[in-house]
């Protein structure tokens, strides 16, 4: 099952560094002032000094965007420190660069002609002015201070994850020389906070009962029951090169599940196929095959769309609501809402909230199938409701409780789930984002009693291409054709 714990995480790196590069500007003005005695009526924010103060709204924005387009907010618990403090360095380098060519695009101060001290160098003639005395110091002090934070973070996380908090349970495959080197690796390096709950073995059946320590939880024959059994985030497919055979064939068996899936490969890292993401942890190379996608950052802006988009709408809608409440109220006196379970993100199981269409809840509720056109037990309504999606409207609290998101696949019902992931291949991958009240299919007329395969499609489309631009768009569809349509019934 996902965990959804990497949110705080990736929060917890992005206020960091934004607070430590805030930091490092403020030392930086703090520095110019101290070295050319301005004082602080110098330091103010009038006239050509606008520099002085305003790195802080400038740097801050750019350096963090820069990490994020560098991967730096995506969890990689299996990401190198010196790799990582590489990326910030060149972060740094590149925010730094972007600052000096917008203030030379101003003419601001630190590229005017200034008074220089006579006989100096080059060097000593360029610093010398105060503005560029400033970038200076914010050059060199940037990577330093992001780089000293992020070990501070990664020594808190280490101690955090020791105690048994933070952390990422998962399941290697494979008992050989590979899927040991892999489980003594993790287990060494005990800051990425992944546990290795058990292994199992690589051959059908195995009569081991644990591998250093740890349990070993049948052969492949079990593959499917011992995950089922015992669920864990991850799976970790260390097989040895003789047996590289049977790696496609397991990828397929494990999309019936919503974990990560990575490979080790009993191979040199430069021998790996470039179509594949890469990491390294302590040199052993491990690739990452699949992922959710709204992992990091971005997954922390699609929540904030969620809550701002989705408590305006709430404010809006909300006279509607209370009309159509009160209209399913004194339709037959029975109950307004209709509450059942779904599943979301990673498997994990929610009550849904809809109007109340038929005759009683619990009829609405009955059957393990989609409503069929026609359907008898349809109220005259609860029709039109249907027809117009306005039944769909109290979904909204689930999108504010964090259930749901505005867009994603549809949630279906876990019984539905047990039959499809067994027929369909790939329908699990819809788990590897959060249900949504609209999505790729629904906004295609992808409705009611069509067609399953074309379904998943759409919905495997969204999750390999998903950004918060195309969810953006698919929100301006669904105003234009997301809520009457012939399939919706």
């Amino acid at each position: 099952m996902l965990k959804q714990r990497h949110q705080f995480m990736v929060s917890l790196f992005a206020m960091t560094d934004a607070a430590a590069v805030g930091a490092v500007c403020v030392g930086a003005w703090w520095a110019r002032g101290m070295r050319f005695e301005e004082g602080v009526s110098g330091m103010g924010l009038g006239g050509r000094g606008w520099v002085r103060g305003s790195l802080v709204l400038v740097v801050v924005p750019l350096v963090v965007l820069l990490l994020f387009t560098l991967g730096q907010y995506r969890p990689r618990r299996d990401k190198s420190l010196l790799g990582e403090f590489g990326q910030v360095v060149r972060a740094s380098v590149l925010g730094v660069m972007v600052l000096i060519v917008g203030l030379w695009s101003l003419g601001a101060e630190a590229f005017t002609p200034t008074a220089t001290v006579p006989g100096a160098g080059p060097l000593a003639r360029w610093i010398g002015d105060p503005a560029r005395y400033q970038l200076a110091t914010l050059t060199l002090a940037l990577p330093l201070a992001l780089g000293t934070q992020r070990l501070v973070v990664r020594l808190a996380l280490r101690w955090v994850r020791e105690r048994g908090w933070n952390l990422r349970h998962v399941a290697i495959v494979g008992v050989g020389r590979l899927g040991q080197i892999t489980g003594h690796t993790l287990a060494r390096n005990s800051w990425t906070g992944l546990h290795v709950a058990y292994h199992v073995s690589h051959h059908p059946r195995s009569r081991r009962t644990e591998v250093q320590g740890r349990r070993v939880l049948g052969g492949l024959e079990d593959l499917e029951r011992t995950l089922e059994d015992n669920p864990v985030d991850a799976v970790y497919l260390a097989l040895p090169s003789a047996q590289a055979a049977l790696v496609p064939e397991l990828l397929r068996r494990l999309e019936r599940f919503a974990l990560d899936v990575r490979i080790v490969p009993d191979v040199h890292p430069r021998l790996l196929p470039a179509s594949m993401t890469v990491h390294e942890l302590e040199g052993m190379p491990i690739l990452s095959y699949r992922e959710c996608p709204t992992l990091g950052l971005g997954g922390l802006t699609k929540r904030g769309v969620d809550l701002v988009v989705g408590g305006l709408a709430v404010v809006c809608f909300l006279p509607l609501m209370a009309l159509i409440a009160l209209a399913v109220k004194l339709s037959d006196g029975g109950p307004v809402l209709f509450r059942q379970e779904r599943v979301s993100l990673g498997g994990d199981t929610f009550r849904i909230y809809k109007f109340r269409t038929m005759r009683d809840a619990a009829g609405e509720s009955a059957g393990a199938g989609w409503t069929s056109r026609g359907d008898p037990r349809i109220t005259r309504l609860g029709r039109w409701l249907r027809r117009t999606s306005l039944d769909e409207l109290p979904q909204l609290f689930n999108v504010l409780r964090g259930d749901m998101s505005l867009v994603g696949p549809r949630p279906e019902r876990p019984e539905l789930i047990a039959r499809f992931r067994e027929d369909w291949r790939g329908y699990m991958l819809r788990q590897h984002v959060k249900a949504g009240m609209t999505g790729w299919a629904q906004v295609h007329g992808l409705r009611g009693e069509t067609s399953l395969r074309k379904r998943l499609q759409y919905d495997l489309h969204y999750i390999r291409h998903w950004s918060l631009a195309f969810d953006l768009r698919i929100l301006v569809m669904t105003l234009f054709r997301g809520f009457v349509h012939p399939n919706a019934h």
